[in-house]
């Protein structure tokens, strides 16, 4: 199996002590809070108390492009932007990044799954996020960021991670992709939904919440992460599998657990429900799962 993606608050604390040594690699810390109904408090928490040398990206400002009012409530940003930004924040290919949020892993998880789509290699996500640094009784700063030198970054994008509306609604009933969304069951099923207009799941999608490859604030150990995921691959190749949510950020939570898991090669669906249900012309279901999804 590979090496891991994810990497502990102890781990990372002799990182950041081996990283001031001369000549040792760039380590780039990025703060990912957020919460996506109160966008302001994750930069206000970062304000407050966070990793020593952490940078802050914000889902809204950092990790999303322009809205049109039908590619989602989250669009990525468009390649050139995004490594603009992260040329800004002083990431250049050879740094190794690690991404941080408030333990549920999701905005972390969508920047390590943003960079690995632009080709880095070099990015972790902590275990755990900040709860995980505090209850090890790790140092914290306050207050913004310190000013960082620009770098140039130089992207090799991986078109084979994503896939679009188009495709997905392609590919339904053909056998040909497994869907899996990582919202709430109540959200999956269609009985609430507070962040979009309709109500539902993609057809034939299965339900993975994001939350459930947690337990105690970390990651759940590889052998039950692999033993969880098989009911829902069911036989079907990693690589079949599309990952959904609400708007591309949990599904990138389940994208990091299959791959920690060595379950490996499976595709996001960034625009996900929010951008599936702007469109009135598409499918919609709601309930449980069918016996057949693919």
């Amino acid at each position: 199996m590979a090496l891991s993606h994810l990497i502990s608050a102890s781990a990372l604390a002799q990182a950041l002590e081996d990283s001031r040594a001369a000549g040792a690699p760039r380590l780039v810390v990025v703060d990912c809070r957020f919460d996506l109904m109160a966008p302001a408090w994750g930069r206000e928490a970062f304000l407050q108390q966070h990793v020593p040398g952490a940078l802050y990206f914000s889902l809204d400002d950092d990790l999303s492009g322009p809205h049109t009012g039908r590619n989602g409530r989250h669009p990525l940003p468009g390649i050139e932007a995004f490594a603009q930004r992260l040329g800004q924040a002083g990431i250049d290919a050879d740094t190794t990044v690690i991404a941080y949020d408030q333990g549920a892993l999701m905005m972390a998880a969508r920047l390590w799954w943003m960079l690995r789509w632009l080709g880095h290699g070099k990015v972790n996500v902590l275990d755990g996020g900040m709860p995980a640094w505090l209850a090890a009784g790790l140092p914290t700063e306050s207050g913004a960021a310190q000013p960082i030198a620009a770098r140039h970054y130089a992207a090799q994008p991986r078109s084979d991670m994503l896939v679009t509306a188009v495709q997905v609604q392609a590919a339904l009933g053909q056998g040909q992709q497994r869907l899996i969304d990582a919202r709430a069951p109540e959200r999956y099923r269609g009985e609430v939904e507070p962040l979009d207009r309709v109500p539902g799941h993609i057809p034939g999608a299965l339900n993975r919440p994001f939350t459930a490859n947690l337990e105690q604030g970390l990651l759940v150990p590889v052998a039950r992460l692999r033993a969880e995921f098989a009911p829902l691959l069911d036989g079907v190749s990693p690589a079949q599998v599309v990952h959904t949510c609400g708007s591309g950020v949990s599904a990138a939570a389940n994208v990091l657990a299959m791959e920690e898991a060595g379950l490996t090669g499976s595709r996001l669906y960034a625009g996900s429900w929010s951008e599936w249900s702007s469109d009135p012309e598409r499918p919609v279901e709601t309930g449980n799962a069918p016996s057949n999804a693919l």
